[in-house]
């Protein structure tokens, strides 16, 4: 199971991203995949074959709108667990004996 940080925008578009990235949105929920938007990017949980065609799909989507595209992927692959979005936050939050503010 692989837990992906994912963040994907255009560079030419302005200071206003927010279209861009609920274009975005939009093509990871219709995937299918478990995600958690964050202020900062999306987290994606899912298998390599899960992930890399989700963000591919969003790169196309924004390739033809934009001459200059930022993106950012980063990875965790730990075999045999699932459920990491919950379990890494809720870890965390056990092993502080407090609740940590969390998205």
């Amino acid at each position: 199971m692989i837990i992906a940080e994912f963040v994907i925008y255009p560079l030419d578009k302005g200071i206003s991203l927010s279209p861009y990235v609920a274009e975005v949105s939009d093509i990871i929920d219709e995937s299918g995949i478990n995600y958690l938007l964050t202020p900062m990017g999306t987290i994606l949980e899912g298998e390599w074959e899960d992930i890399i065609p989700v963000v591919e799909k969003c790169y196309r989507a924004l390739e033809k709108k934009s001459d200059r595209i930022s993106l950012s992927l980063k990875m965790d692959i730990k075999k045999g667990k699932k459920g990491l979005i919950d379990y890494k936050i809720k870890t965390v939050k056990e092993k502080a004996k407090r609740n940590i503010k969390s998205v």
